[in-house]
């Protein structure tokens, strides 16, 4: 495999996982230029979202896809990661020089140290904005600011690996990724508890649409809460909006 220097040229790309981030982000890296190896999707949702954004790319077995691919996109539960990439270590598959890259918002490299004592590459990058897993979230990462942790030497292919799929890398640090992560649920979860719990309440008041009603207050004062935290390195319209958010 060619050395990490070369790493901004293009690659063959493999994805494990096509829930709604792993097919956005494939589909994001083949815009860019990459060339996908395959996907693997075991759910007919996943098949089904991977024949309709990734039509032509090969649905494969697991091994199979780390085998043929230089950068292996693992888009999968946070849950799930530890044991998956371990397993593929175990297995003998990770190869030296290879570019492994994860989404999870949670973890740092440190979850790839499997990965790593066979030669490869770690990676970890997470979009701060949540995905529907369709063709809408590529003109949505245009912008959305992407949370990237890697070794120092390789940190500008995770960088660039960003930039590429039109976010804005941000580093966070191996030791920061936990409450990187409690800043993403929270801002999730109470954003999701509060619009159910109002609309709920207009609701039981016969308001019809509760939705519509909401939306101009709620993203006039989130924007208002955000310009608060906004320096002028971030331009307004790179504001982060499950799998994830990651």
């Amino acid at each position: 495999m060619p050395g990490s220097e070369q790493r901004a040229g293009r690659l063959g790309v493999g994805t494990i996982g096509a829930g709604r981030v792993g097919a956005v982000l494939a589909t994001a890296l083949a815009g860019a230029g990459h060339a996908l190896t395959g996907i693997s999707a075991v759910s007919e949702a996943s098949r089904e979202r991977a024949e309709a954004m990734l039509p032509g790319v090969p649905v494969l077995q697991i091994p199979e896809i780390v085998e043929r691919s230089e950068l292996v996109l693992l888009a999968v539960p946070g849950d799930e990661l530890p044991g998956l990439v371990e397993g593929l270590a175990d297995a003998g598959l990770w190869q030296p020089g290879q570019l492994v890259l994860h989404t999870n918002a949670a973890h740092g490299t440190d979850v790839l140290a499997p990965a790593m004592r066979a030669g490869a590459i770690p990676l970890a990058l997470h979009p701060a904005m949540s995905f529907t897993g369709t063709s809408m979230d590529l003109a949505r990462l245009h912008g959305s600011w992407f949370a990237v942790t890697a070794p120092g030497p390789v940190l500008p292919i995770a960088q660039a690996l960003a930039v590429e799929m039109g976010g804005e890398p941000f580093v966070v640090a191996e030791a920061d990724r936990p409450a990187y992560a409690e800043a993403i649920e929270t801002a999730v979860s109470f954003s999701t508890a509060i619009v159910d719990q109002s609309a709920g309440i207009l609701s039981r008041i016969g308001v019809e649409s509760p939705g519509r009603v909401l939306a101009p207050l709620v993203r006039s004062s989130v924007d208002r809460a955000l310009a608060r935290h906004i320096g002028d390195a971030m331009p307004p319209d790179g504001m982060p909006g499950e799998d994830t958010i990651g």
